[in-house]
């Protein structure tokens, strides 16, 4: 133990005593627990502004008492049995008769006991595979922001990012996605991007238009809010335009939310003829477009659809993402590239919140941007994720040659797999948690499914993750889930 807070009181009586009394009292409340060390004499010395000698009569008298031990070149601990052992009660208020009640006016997201890292089979969506990042050429990126730290950036300033990062991500969006004519703002990950614009553009009662198969924890960030979400029903292609055109018509609609790039969680990309019907909507509606796209960044077949806020002449597409699906989650780098005024609005209330990001990790992620590392990672978890995609693709295969109803499409990008298992899947995920499989269903992202809590064969989707597992963890994983589905049956066309 370094230091001990002690309350001295003022007294005539000696120092020793007075310190003494401290001690005690401490030791009383819980301060120092029973077998634990106290502080040295000459540490204690210096931080009472008093010599040693007089910190050696209080601990003497100390043991006299019964509180305190000295052990032989471990200085002084306080005794494992108390004299009184309820002493650390003494002095407390009682709780059991005041214990505060919180009363709270705000929900956050409920944090979910279970965590999907942890399991040997992780089937989550946008789960990248950390044991393939370069950490060795990151820290080189790192020690080189520590041992050349620009000092200006290291204190308070700009909530809008460090401006070095800005203008590689700038340049990124322009290069790769065809986004020119927007401001950048650096955020911690995109949910706090989601939260700060549900802050700042809702109202309670508002309503916000949002895929009926949709992401929960942006949903969660417009009912932060009080806002009021509106399904939009989805096909094959997406999301429907003419029933978003009836909603818009019957509601008075705030936002809309969409993740058009690999819809999430159904990973449809909506073609260019639907976003644009789409956008023509929101202008006619003065609707401002959320678009969330969370990776981008992994595409097989071809170039993906340029994003909607790269056409966006009336400047009313919010564009998030994040690189928490090349990086890490942990990283919290995610952006917000919008006009001016809301960038603005943006980082004025970032202030708020936590003023800015972590600028260590900012330097270092535009250092190895700038250096080429981070494109050259880029296009190697391409290759791989694209290689993960083929083999899911070929052992679902597999299992539909047994004769097993199953559907799904081979996406273009993205790292997960829309999967109908052609039987109902309530039940699944909870079964599937003894067998070290973590997996998503249909359920966790309906947005109309708690109406109706019967069994029933329309929840026939899971959501399969490829991207973070090598080939024989895919296989086993999936023989897992499918053993747990077909049983008896499956065995039979084995």
């Amino acid at each position: 133990m370094k230091a001990l807070s002690l309350n001295l009181e003022s007294s005539s009586k000696a120092k020793y005593v007075v310190i003494a009394d401290a001690i005690r009292q401490a030791i009383k409340q819980g301060q120092v627990a029973p077998a634990e060390a106290l502080p040295s004499a000459r540490k204690l010395a210096e931080q009472l502004n008093t010599n040693r000698h007089t910190i050696m009569a209080a601990f003497a008298e100390l043991v006299a008492e019964g509180w305190v031990e000295a052990k032989q070149r471990s200085g002084y601990t306080v005794v494992a049995s108390l004299p009184i052992q309820s002493s650390q009660n003494i002095n407390k208020v009682d709780t059991k008769q005041t214990q505060f009640k919180w009363q709270f006016v705000r929900k956050g997201i409920m944090q979910n006991p279970i965590k999907a890292s942890e399991f040997k089979y992780n089937f989550a969506g946008g789960q990248p595979d950390l044991r393939l990042f370069p950490f060795d050429e990151f820290r080189g990126y790192f020690s080189q922001s520590c041992q050349r730290p620009q000092f200006d950036d290291l204190s308070y300033g700009d909530s809008r990012g460090l401006p070095e990062l800005i203008n590689q991500v700038s340049t990124y969006l322009r290069r790769m996605r065809s986004i020119t004519d927007k401001e950048i703002m650096i955020c911690n990950g995109s949910q706090e991007a989601l939260y700060m614009v549900s802050q700042l553009l809702l109202q309670a009662g508002e309503k916000v238009a949002v895929e009926q198969l949709g992401y929960p924890p942006a949903w969660a960030a417009f009912k932060s809010s009080g806002a009021q979400l509106i399904p939009i029903n989805q096909d094959e292609k997406g999301i429907i335009p003419e029933h978003l055109e009836m909603q818009l018509k019957t509601n008075s609609i705030k936002l809309l939310y969409l993740t058009p790039l690999h819809q999430y969680p159904t990973t449809v990309t909506l073609d260019a003829e639907r976003r644009m019907k789409i956008y023509q909507l929101a202008a006619k509606y003065s609707v401002a477009i959320v678009e969330d796209d969370y990776d981008h960044e992994f595409h097989y077949k071809c170039q993906p659809i340029a994003p909607m806020a790269a056409d966006d002449p009336l400047g009313l597409v919010i564009y998030i993402s994040t690189f928490s699906k090349l990086m890490f989650g942990s990283a919290r780098i995610g952006y917000v590239a919008a006009n001016q005024d809301l960038i603005q609005a943006l980082a004025e209330y970032k202030t708020l919140m936590n003023h800015k990001n972590n600028v260590l990790i900012q330097q270092t992620v535009s250092r190895w941007m700038k250096e080429g590392g981070f494109e050259c990672h880029l296009r190697r978890m391409t290759r791989i994720y694209q290689k993960r995609r083929d083999i899911t693709v070929n052992i679902l295969n597999h299992y539909q040659n047994l004769g097993l109803p199953i559907k799904f499409k081979n996406p273009d990008g993205g790292m997960a797999i829309w999967l109908d298992m052609g039987k109902s899947i309530f039940g699944l995920k909870e079964k599937l948690y003894a067998k070290q499989v973590y997996l998503q269903t249909q359920l966790e992202f309906d947005l109309n499914h708690k109406n109706n809590k019967q069994e029933n064969s329309a929840f026939n989707f899971i959501r399969v993750g490829f991207a973070s597992m090598e080939e024989h963890e895919l296989k086993q994983g999936l023989k897992l889930i499918f053993s747990e589905v077909y049983g008896a049956e499956l065995q039979e066309r084995l």
